[in-house]
């Protein structure tokens, strides 16, 4: 029998949270399951933030997995399901992503550990949506240094404070060096 990844992850003593998606369609079922009707959820945990066109309440709720899902996941302590419900630039959003982890925590950092892994798949997301990234086919060093640059690129409008990618790259396409002056304007850290 072939080893899962949550066993693999196990047995080098690493703890997981897997993302479970739609094309996993018993295991998303039997997860989603797990939270229909009224079911007792042990652990919630919520946050809201209001920042960069978006208002958004997250709640987080994990209870402990079903023997099925430990049996067959290897390591699985927590199913759980994250919502994320507000508006994005004035236009009703609404998400749900479920997940299995071996990781037994409070509920706040749980959902911390969510949030941050969104905001990382959020960022690839961005390169392949905005720059394309996937689509490439560089050889040798020229993808690192592609890379390279489209990372330098999406700081440069992080820091001249685009909230869109899109728009930011619209306003400066044709010149960097309007960018780079923005970029400049930027408060300096002090280093002392």
């Amino acid at each position: 029998m072939k080893a899962t990844v949550s066993q693999q992850l196990q047995e080098q003593g690493a703890d997981f949270l897997l993302t479970v998606k739609g094309n996993q369609k018993t295991l998303h079922r039997q997860i989603r399951s797990q939270f229909q009707g009224k079911r007792k959820i042990p652990f919630v945990a919520t946050d809201h933030e209001i920042s960069h066109g978006q208002d958004i309440t997250w709640t987080l709720r994990a209870k402990a997995a079903p023997e099925h899902i430990r049996e067959a996941w290897i390591g699985t302590s927590w199913v759980v399901e994250m919502a994320a419900s507000g508006t994005r630039d004035g236009k009703p959003f609404q998400a749900i992503h479920l997940f299995l982890t071996s990781l037994r925590t409070t509920p706040e950092a749980l959902l911390q550990l969510v949030r941050d892994r969104w905001s990382i798949e959020g960022w690839h997301w961005i390169r392949d949506t905005q720059l394309h990234e996937d689509a490439h086919r560089y050889r040798g060093n020229g993808a690192g240094a592609m890379a390279t640059l489209r990372t330098a690129a999406l700081n440069l409008l992080r820091l001249a404070d685009f909230e869109s990618i899109r728009a930011g790259m619209q306003v400066v396409m044709h010149d960097i060096r309007a960018l780079l002056a923005m970029a400049r304007r930027q408060p300096q850290p002090n280093p002392g």
